[in-house]
């Protein structure tokens, strides 16, 4: 598995919500070749899945300070967060808002963490064909896209729904998608973390 990843091929891993299909999220013609494995239109963004916060504050560093203490308030756990993104890095996961970048970091453990914590990051989206359902099972996934991959991993039946995206790029939070954990829980948990003060914008 970390030998395909690191090799530029898409792969088949379980998260904490449903079957994804992943590929190096550090170079950009792995990305492209999951997207074309994918069906996937180039203007659609994906997520940089990390294997915990510290990794992902490490690839996106401009996320330290108050983006980090949103982070690290619901991860590890099934959410996408969009954050700015100004100095536009990944930009080959962004699609077309070059601005912004969807992070996740799952809650995983077995041989899945084990992966995550040999390649850091990988782009991360659901191993189904656009607009079909999300794969709770290995077998959900099509045959085509399993055979695309240059590894897999069957982990049994998975919770089987999306992570919950909130866009965190305004001054209030917005839920585009409603998914394993309720939007409303998120927000009472966002709600909790302290205000920002001057000064403590970075750290």
């Amino acid at each position: 598995m970390i030998e395909a990843i690191r090799a530029g091929r898409p792969v088949v891993l379980p998260t904490d919500t449903v079957y994804g299909l992943c590929a190096d999220a550090y170079h950009e013609a792995p990305v492209r070749r999951l997207y074309r494995l994918k069906g996937r239109a180039e203007l659609q963004p994906t997520a940089l899945l990390a294997a915990d916060v510290d990794v992902l504050l490490d690839a996106v560093p401009e996320l330290r300070g108050r983006a980090g203490t949103i982070a690290r308030a619901l991860l590890p756990g099934p959410f996408t967060l969009i954050f700015p993104n100004p100095a536009r890095r990944f930009r080959w996961l962004t699609g077309n808002r070059a601005d912004t970048i969807g992070v996740r970091v799952p809650q995983l453990d077995g041989d899945v963490r084990a992966v995550l914590d040999r390649v850091g990051a990988v782009a991360a989206t659901s191993a189904n064909r656009p607009g079909e359902p999300d794969p709770r099972r290995f077998d959900d996934i099509p045959e085509d896209l399993r055979q695309g991959c240059g590894a897999t991993l069957d982990a049994g039946e998975l919770p089987g729904l999306a992570s919950t995206v909130l866009d965190l790029t305004g001054h209030e939070a917005i839920v585009v998608r409603e998914g394993a954990v309720p939007a409303a829980e998120a927000l009472r948990r966002l709600s909790e973390i302290p205000a920002a003060t001057p000064g403590s914008a970075r750290g």
